[in-house]
């Protein structure tokens, strides 16, 4: 009874952790403090399980287990440390793909041990279905991510193939449960057939649209866990799962709203196919396009009293956040206003840009969300855009024949002048010209973002 009590207290203690760190991560003040704390409950709890356990437990399995923390601590720490900010999404996509696995392979391993009890069998399938679909399809993101994959890859009439597909496998996972078949093949087709939609599912989608499908993906995960928690009397478990399911279906939410696309465009496999399909489609951009050089730019800049930088995708390609830090100190020291407008989905993953300039100790007062610093755009003296792309297109606004008409966008259209620092006039991933660098406002500044503000910096010190 008294390692019982010491067991359930220690998993309310951990639950405490999860919700306190949960509820840091939603600043990126105390977001590292957060991280550390949930991290440290499940640490606690993990070892809570392993040695106040009730039943005898041979050694064989102890040495087993301590291999597989040691093993999976050395490999993940290594891989997280190394990790450029660029592949921070692709980890992200293989970290929940990992906890998609897990929660399928308790499915797989104590099934034969719940047979003739219904609820439990039902948890463990719904378990188990989800799990797989979360790691099949979290690897399909990864791939996309990573480039491996870069072209969606769309079957004729896919959304009613795939919503037939879904529906056979829950038809077949409720036969299962109410059979109260004992069958390994059953099973095993399941767990398969879970695996291959994971894949139809995500397989189509384009990849402007993957940071919808790491948060919904990272929903799943949370609920296939919450599903093992609840089957093995978890509470600390099924409290973690709740709270990551939760969190990412709330966050799936905000970016489908971001991204103007509806949650059950999402679910149903609908979505992705607007980028491709019709990109092209919309009104042909006409106009000149004016080029700067970084002495301009910096001539600009010098007599200004506001400035906001737009930061995005190809500022972390570039890794130039300490030299974008640097310029934003300068021209603070030269009593210029400046602040920093992020989109929510700016970059390959929420909160990308955020974690990018945090990197560089940017003051958090300065970054400022995208429905905060919108009004503020028509008092600013120069808009700095560097690497952004559909996410300040105006096209959003202007043309209804445009695949991201609708989406909430950065108005940085109204600011007096607009700078972009781009590589080329390659279109971004929506895969469209934007109508922001013909505007008579617009000057492009070509160049990597590193060396093109490595270029200001220089010319704004001799200022």
């Amino acid at each position: 009874m008294e390692y019982v009590f010491s067991l359930e207290f220690i998993y309310l203690i951990a639950s405490v952790t999860y919700i306190l760190g949960l509820k840091m991560l939603g600043h990126p003040e105390t977001a590292r403090k957060g991280n550390l704390i949930a991290a440290a409950g499940m640490t606690l709890a993990i070892f809570g399980t392993i040695f106040l356990h009730q039943g005898e437990v041979s050694n064989t399995i102890y040495i087993l287990i301590a291999a597989a923390i040691i093993i999976g601590t050395i490999i993940g720490w290594m891989v997280a440390k190394k990790v450029g900010m660029t592949k921070m999404p692709e980890l992200v996509s293989i970290f929940n793909g990992m906890g998609g696995a897990s929660a399928a392979l308790i499915g797989l391993i104590e099934f034969h041990h719940y047979v003739g009890d219904q609820l439990s069998i039902l948890t463990i399938i719904a378990g188990m279905i989800i799990g797989s679909v979360s790691f099949s399809g979290s690897m399909i993101a990864w791939a996309k991510l990573n480039g491996t994959l870069n072209k969606p890859i769309r079957l004729p009439k896919y959304n009613i193939l795939n919503n037939l597909f879904l529906i056979g496998i829950l038809g077949f996972g409720a036969y299962i449960v109410i059979s109260g078949l004992d069958s390994t093949m059953f099973l095993y087709i399941l767990f398969f057939a879970a695996l291959a939609y994971g894949v139809l599912f995500v397989l189509p989608i384009g990849g402007a649209d993957m940071p919808v499908v790491i948060s919904l993906l990272n929903s799943f995960t949370g609920l296939a866990a919450a599903f093992g928690g609840f089957l093995y009397g978890n509470m600390v478990m099924l409290t973690g799962g709740i709270l990551v399911g939760s969190a990412g279906t709330i966050l799936t939410l905000a970016m489908c709203k971001a991204m103007n696309r509806p949650l059950s465009n999402v679910i149903f496999g609908a979505f992705g196919e607007g980028s491709a399909a019709v990109a092209g489609e919309g009104n042909k951009v006409q106009g000149n396009i004016k080029e700067a050089s970084p002495s301009d730019v910096a001539i600009l800049m010098n007599y200004s009293n506001k400035v906001i930088i737009v930061p995005g995708y190809g500022l972390a390609v570039a890794q130039a956040q300490h030299i974008i830090h640097e310029l934003e100190q300068l021209l603070i020291s030269k009593g210029i206003d400046v602040k920093y407008a992020i989109h929510p989905v700016a970059g390959r993953m929420p909160g990308h840009m955020n974690v990018l300039l945090a990197e560089t100790n940017v003051d958090y007062d300065k970054l400022v969300e995208m429905e905060d610093i919108n009004p503020e755009f028509k008092s600013t003296d120069v808009v700095f855009v560097v690497g952004a792309n559909d996410v300040v297109n105006p096209a959003a606004h202007n043309d209804p024949a445009s695949p991201i008409y609708g989406m909430p966008i950065l108005d940085v259209e109204n600011a007096k002048h607009i700078i972009v620092n781009k590589r080329s006039m390659k279109p971004g991933y929506a895969g469209i010209e934007n109508e922001l660098f013909y505007n008579q406002k617009t000057s492009m500044l070509f160049g990597d973002a590193k060396q093109a503000l490595t270029k200001l910096v220089a010319e704004l010190k001799n200022m």
